[in-house]
Protein backbone atom coordinates (compact mmCIF):
# COMPACT_ATOMS: atom_id res chain seq x y z
CA UNK A 1 0.00 0.00 0.00
CA UNK A 2 3.31 2.19 0.91
CA UNK A 3 4.53 2.06 -2.54
CA UNK A 4 1.15 2.56 -4.28
CA UNK A 5 0.83 6.07 -2.23
CA UNK A 6 4.03 7.01 -3.48
CA UNK A 7 3.53 6.18 -7.09
CA UNK A 8 0.93 8.67 -7.09
CA UNK A 9 1.89 11.83 -8.52
CA UNK A 10 -0.37 15.09 -8.30
CA UNK A 11 -1.24 17.58 -10.79
CA UNK A 12 0.73 20.61 -10.87
CA UNK A 13 -2.71 22.64 -9.86
CA UNK A 14 -2.85 20.87 -6.24
CA UNK A 15 0.77 21.89 -5.43
CA UNK A 16 0.66 25.23 -4.85
CA UNK A 17 4.29 24.99 -3.56
CA UNK A 18 4.86 25.23 -7.09
CA UNK A 19 3.15 28.59 -7.66
CA UNK A 20 4.46 30.14 -4.32
CA UNK A 21 8.34 29.43 -5.79
CA UNK A 22 8.06 31.18 -8.75
CA UNK A 23 8.44 34.59 -9.33
CA UNK A 24 5.12 37.00 -8.29
CA UNK A 25 3.94 39.03 -11.28
CA UNK A 26 1.84 42.15 -11.38
CA UNK A 27 -1.58 42.32 -11.93
CA UNK A 28 -0.76 44.27 -15.65
CA UNK A 29 0.75 41.14 -16.50
CA UNK A 30 -2.24 38.84 -15.88
CA UNK A 31 -4.87 36.96 -18.41
CA UNK A 32 -8.37 38.09 -18.96
CA UNK A 33 -10.80 36.84 -17.20
CA UNK A 34 -9.05 34.85 -14.67
CA UNK A 35 -8.94 34.84 -10.81
CA UNK A 36 -5.92 35.73 -9.01
CA UNK A 37 -5.02 36.12 -5.45
CA UNK A 38 -3.39 39.57 -4.49
CA UNK A 39 -0.30 38.54 -2.90
CA UNK A 40 1.31 42.22 -1.60
CA UNK A 41 0.70 45.61 -2.92
CA UNK A 42 4.25 47.17 -4.03
CA UNK A 43 4.67 50.51 -3.38
CA UNK A 44 5.97 52.75 -0.72
CA UNK A 45 2.66 55.20 -1.29
CA UNK A 46 0.87 54.51 1.11
CA UNK A 47 -2.03 56.99 -0.55
CA UNK A 48 -1.76 53.94 -3.14
CA UNK A 49 -2.00 51.59 -0.22
CA UNK A 50 -5.25 53.04 1.63
CA UNK A 51 -6.88 53.95 -2.11
CA UNK A 52 -6.59 50.28 -3.23
CA UNK A 53 -7.40 48.93 0.56
CA UNK A 54 -10.75 50.83 0.15
CA UNK A 55 -11.84 49.35 -2.76
CA UNK A 56 -11.05 46.00 -1.45
CA UNK A 57 -8.46 45.15 -2.96
CA UNK A 58 -5.54 43.99 -0.44
CA UNK A 59 -3.24 40.51 0.09
CA UNK A 60 -5.51 37.41 -0.08
CA UNK A 61 -8.25 38.88 -1.91
CA UNK A 62 -9.41 37.47 -5.46
CA UNK A 63 -8.79 40.00 -8.10
CA UNK A 64 -9.98 39.63 -11.97
CA UNK A 65 -9.29 41.69 -15.56
CA UNK A 66 -12.44 41.84 -16.77
CA UNK A 67 -11.01 44.51 -19.73
CA UNK A 68 -7.92 46.57 -20.60
CA UNK A 69 -8.38 49.66 -22.80
CA UNK A 70 -5.25 51.72 -23.96
CA UNK A 71 -3.46 51.25 -20.05
CA UNK A 72 -6.72 51.22 -18.09
CA UNK A 73 -7.68 48.13 -16.78
CA UNK A 74 -11.07 47.06 -15.61
CA UNK A 75 -11.01 45.12 -12.31
CA UNK A 76 -13.17 42.97 -10.76
CA UNK A 77 -12.94 43.06 -6.71
CA UNK A 78 -15.58 41.69 -4.49
CA UNK A 79 -18.43 41.72 -6.47
CA UNK A 80 -17.56 45.47 -7.92
CA UNK A 81 -16.11 46.89 -10.78
CA UNK A 82 -13.25 49.54 -10.74
CA UNK A 83 -10.75 51.27 -13.34
CA UNK A 84 -7.69 51.44 -12.28
CA UNK A 85 -4.04 53.08 -14.42
CA UNK A 86 -0.97 50.92 -15.30
CA UNK A 87 0.69 51.85 -12.83
CA UNK A 88 -1.77 50.67 -9.83
CA UNK A 89 -2.06 47.90 -11.59
CA UNK A 90 1.67 47.15 -11.48
CA UNK A 91 1.69 47.91 -7.99
CA UNK A 92 -0.68 44.70 -7.51
CA UNK A 93 1.21 41.61 -7.28
CA UNK A 94 -0.08 38.57 -7.80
Amino acid sequence: MENLLRNISIPSFFNRVDRLEGKAMNLSQAKLNTSYIVKDIKTNDEEIKNFLFTLGCYEGESVTIVSVLAEIYVISVKDARYSIDKDLAEAILI
